[in-house]
């Protein structure tokens, strides 16, 4: 297989169906976000803390690639099989969250982004995980979007949190407190 086509040298690319739309359609826009999180989330795989949380994130990088598929799918013309996201899906980043939040102090307020590179990296990749279900849900007022892939970016923004709040603890890095300038 080629790496290279020479199909989009003007601009345009074609969905799963075959339908060709601009590279700045709202649709490219949400899987290329998609695609961006995901690399975020090998950055956090990667990261020594994150060693036993390797395969949760490997199966996150799946379900996003899943949802990639289901994005740059035409919902009107696509006949291809794609892969599935389930509820079962969502309620597992649920079940890790809960599992997280157990051995965390209570928020008390804003926390700021940082105090270690992994952190860092975890609130970067939860910034992109909100701007690709913003983009989403613009996409779903024009177009199908299955409504379950708006609620797994939703569910797994908040276990980036989480995990960053748990990462600032097994790390034994102080969460900084937002203090508003009154």
């Amino acid at each position: 297989m080629k790496i290279y086509t020479k199909t989009g040298d003007r601009g345009k690319t074609s969905l799963i169906g075959g339908t060709r739309v601009n590279k700045s359609h709202v649709r490219i826009e949400a899987y290329g976000t998609v695609d961006e999180l995901n690399s975020y989330i090998g950055l956090l795989r990667d990261q020594a803390v994150n060693t036993p949380r390797k395969s949760l994130l490997k199966e996150i990088q799946d379900r996003l690639f899943t949802i990639g598929a289901l994005l740059a799918s035409d919902p009107d013309k696509n006949t291809q099989k794609v892969p599935d996201l389930l509820e079962s899906d969502v309620n597992l980043l649920e079940e890790e969250i809960d599992q997280m939040n157990e051995a965390l102090p209570p928020l008390k307020s804003f926390i700021l982004p940082g105090g270690h590179t992994a952190v860092s990296f975890g609130h970067i990749a939860r910034c992109v995980c909100r701007r690709a279900e913003r983009i989403t849900i613009r996409l779903s007022e024009e177009s199908e979007v299955e409504e379950i892939v708006i609620k797994y970016l939703n569910r797994l923004s908040d276990y980036l949190f989480t995990l960053c709040r748990k990462m600032h603890q097994e790390l034994e890095v102080e969460e900084l407190p937002w203090k508003p300038r009154i």
